[in-house]
């Protein structure tokens, strides 16, 4: 068991170790303005990395955010911030998960 778990090991660094520069060079290509992947129009691995882990998250954050928002109202009213607490624990939250493109790093509309 113990050579299994060296292999394993070994096969998941040698494999972390060989995407690295593969990875490098799509950060070089990017930041020198490849039109390929820019902002709107990402990556397919963007999207499903969206689609499959951000999304749900960003959705039960909005969820718990409302639940959040309702129990915290009295105080929030006492101390004359609804709009803000508001703001940053259901709105925020909600752009981010309905109105994000998919694979997109910012929420909203481009407004030209």
């Amino acid at each position: 068991m113990n050579l299994f778990r060296t292999t394993a090991v070994v096969l998941a660094l040698t494999c972390g170790l060989s995407a690295m520069p593969a990875v490098a060079d799509d950060v070089v290509a990017n930041s020198s303005g490849d039109p390929l992947y820019t902002v709107e129009a990402p990556p397919a691995y963007a999207m499903m990395g969206d689609l499959i882990f951000a999304r749900p998250l960003l959705i039960a954050a909005t969820v718990v955010g409302t639940a959040a928002f309702v129990v915290t109202l009295p105080f929030s009213a006492l101390g004359g911030n609804v709009k803000e607490a508001g703001q940053a624990l259901v709105v925020d939250p909600g752009k981010a998960a309905f109105v994000r493109c998919l694979g997109c790093t910012t929420s909203g509309y481009k407004k030209d």
